[in-house]
């Protein structure tokens, strides 16, 4: 079967690799159908990795895949049911996957594609607890954008920042992934959101989502239009992943008593803050990492109402990948890259 591994740094190659063994209790076989590209994939195809990985690696951290066979005592799934995969391999025994709290689980092997084998394969047996099945409306992309473009913005904006209808949002990066969930996410309950975009092409597009305001970042201090939208009162919530470059405009974005939830850090790991600020606005900053398999459901239901929709910038096949992997990283795109395994 043909996979997708990463030999050296910035070096991928299609490669042929042997189809799995059947299934052993509690696995299943998948056909992967979609791959979603994202910055974890830039990452480690720059050679960013924050823990020991072996090469040759296949990359792939999002993704969707049809049941092709069951192992013994798999209830859960059908074959031929779409599925969408999580992407950490999580044990599924401790008190936090017990719970329901995946991405806080104790005993984490490593994410899929970054430091264990990602997904960018024809086939490949999991564990059927990491799979969530797809509802009928939902396609193999919808399903790819389960796990961490929808799935993510659901547990930060609903499990970690509490976001209630009629507040008003920041979200950072409206053309991104995750940025073009949030929007949706967030106009869908009745907040007021306000984005920032890295070119005056991608304005449009953000409105187009549901944005109330959009800023272009390069030609605006996007703090100094935030506090003059909100009358100098600052923002509710901010929806916060550039890091190091947006961290001291974000602070100066919230009102008092704000929430700031980060999941990430594309510009810079690590910043400088003021800490009176911090305290005397009484401001709350949140880390979220991942999700939880019940936002991954929870996401394509709404994807199955028409609530909210996956926006597509490119489709490529394998190919193309280091094409898709250079636009990514110049920041050129506006929603997701899908890699087509089929």
């Amino acid at each position: 079967m043909r996979a997708l591994q990463l030999l050296d740094d910035r070096k991928l190659e299609i490669t042929d690799l042997p189809e799995p063994e059947a299934p052993g209790p509690g696995e299943v076989t998948l056909r992967v159908k979609a791959v979603a590209l994202n910055h974890i994939d830039v990452w480690g195809w720059r050679g960013m990795a924050f823990a020991k990985r072996k090469m040759p690696l296949v990359i792939g951290a999002e993704a969707s895949g049809v049941v092709e066979s069951i192992g013994p005592g798999v209830a859960s799934v059908l074959p031929g049911q779409l599925v969408s995969i999580y992407g950490a391999r999580t044990c599924g025994l401790c008190r936090p996957c017990k719970e329901g709290r995946d991405n806080l689980c104790e005993h984490v092997g490593g994410v899929h594609g970054f430091h264990l084998d990602g997904f960018a394969q024809e086939k490949i047996n999991l564990p059927a607890r990491l799979l969530v099945p797809a509802p009928p409306g939902v396609d193999a992309v919808g399903a790819a954008l389960a796990p961490v473009t929808f799935g993510t913005v659901e547990h930060m904006l609903f499990d970690n920042a509490k976001l209630e209808p009629g507040e008003t949002i920041l979200v950072h990066a409206g053309g991104s992934g995750i940025g073009s969930a949030a929007i949706q996410l967030a106009k869908k309950i009745g907040c007021t959101v306000i984005t920032t975009v890295g070119s005056d092409d991608k304005i449009e597009k953000a409105r187009a989502l549901g944005a109330d305001h959009v800023i272009n970042y390069r030609t605006d201090r996007f703090e100094g239009v935030v506090r003059k939208l909100t009358r100098k009162k600052g923002v509710d919530v901010v929806f916060e992943h550039v890091g190091k470059d947006t961290w001291a405009g974000s602070m100066l974005s919230m009102k008092r008593g704000g929430r700031l939830v980060t999941c990430g850090s594309t510009s810079g790991v690590s910043t400088d803050m003021n800490l009176m600020m911090l305290f005397q606005q009484q401001l709350k900053l949140l880390g979220s990492f991942g999700c939880r398999m019940e936002n991954m459901a929870n996401a394509m239901q709404k994807m199955a109402r028409g609530l909210v929709h996956p926006v597509i910038d490119t489709e490529v096949g394998l190919t193309d990948i280091d094409r898709a992997l250079e636009r990514m990283e110049s920041r050129q795109i506006f929603g997701k890259i899908i890699l087509r395994m089929d």
